[in-house]
């Protein structure tokens, strides 16, 4: 074959190319090469920041490396996700997002990013479904009687929830819609706050974690149904929505890792494994499953046909509610 002029410019091109290929390999292999800070977008103490901490321990073994957990509480999440946008794309910045990710650009107005191509999904980490907590002063025992309880006095039930566009609260919207039901919204600032109010019956709906099923064992409020497709491992005796009264429903929430969107595909593969590994750990699994939430071990794509799945679902529920786009 005679060698022309774009034959050997192509060429050129390659082998110019090819340096900075392995380069890049060499810098995913040598990955983490400092302390990783792994940007957590609520408060210290919360459901997030506990097992942004379980994993991260292991993960500071696995890697030899610092896991920093920052604590960027604020803007619905915005604030946290613009400090990693904002990060050099070499993996020592990592976002624990979730649900959130799926429902800030319907919740906000105007955004100066893309919540979900501005990102590169990592990996799963956990997923947990919601408890259908009510107060024991209403008279239903079951989902079935509560929804019958709600139509009976349409317009007077309120729906707690720990913030407008919160996973409880989305979950409380479809469950609305699903039954038919006309119940007014109350949020609060944390479903701590929420379960203080459920209690002595000054709100008459709350969906929260499994952490609040210490007040329905203690008897201060009732546990009537759970959110998943099949019931949960730590509360057997509750029934799914879907067996005790609307067929179809199943609502999930999730977390995983993200980092920006330019970070090099060798450094999100070698994370992925490194997470699925850390989650497989017995001492981690075991804690994770003893708080309510499951792990799963997936590839980054298949995290990011759920999260964009997840985002076509509650953009769907936030317009049908009518929740009004902050700015």
């Amino acid at each position: 074959m005679t060698i022309t002029r774009r034959h050997f410019n192509a060429l050129a091109a390659v082998s110019a190319l090819t340096p900075t290929i392995a380069a890049d390999r060499a810098d995913a292999l040598a990955w983490p090469t400092h302390p990783v800070r792994l940007i957590v977008p609520f408060a210290s103490g919360g459901p997030t920041d506990v097992i942004a901490r379980i994993v991260g321990e292991r993960l500071a073994k696995a890697w030899g490396q610092q896991v920093l957990i920052e604590n960027r509480p604020g803007g619905g999440t915005n604030i946290a996700n613009e400090v990693v946008l904002h990060s050099e794309p070499d993996g020592h910045t990592v976002l624990m997002g979730g649900s959130s990710q799926a429902t800030t650009a319907s919740l906000y107005r105007s955004l100066n990013y893309d919540p979900i191509g501005d990102f590169a999904a990592v990996a799963f980490l956990t997923t947990h479904s919601f408890f259908m907590f009510v107060p024991n002063s209403v008279p239903a025992k079951s989902v079935s009687e509560f929804i019958a309880y709600a139509k009976a006095n349409s317009g007077k039930v309120t729906l707690a929830s720990p913030g407008t566009g919160s996973s409880p609260h989305l979950c409380g919207e479809l469950f609305k819609r699903m039954a038919g039901l006309d119940m007014i919204h109350v949020p609060y600032r944390g479903a701590a706050q929420a379960m203080n109010d459920l209690i002595p019956g000054r709100v008459h709906l709350l969906f929260a974690g499994g952490a609040a099923l210490d007040n329905a064992r203690s008897g201060q409020v009732q546990a009537l149904g759970y959110t998943g497709a099949n019931r949960s491992a730590i509360a057997p005796e509750v029934p799914t929505i879907a067996e005790a009264g609307i067929p179809g429903f199943n609502v999930v929430s999730w977390y995983g890792f993200f980092v920006p969107a330019k970070t090099p595909t060798e450094i999100v593969v070698k994370m992925n494994a490194d997470v699925i590994a850390a989650l497989a750990d017995p001492s981690v699994h075991g804690r994770l499953s003893m708080l309510g939430y499951e792990t799963r071990a997936e590839p980054p794509e298949r995290v990011w046909a759920f999260l964009k799945a997840d985002a076509e679902l509650w953009g769907r529920v936030i317009k049908e509610a009518g929740i009004a786009p902050q700015d």
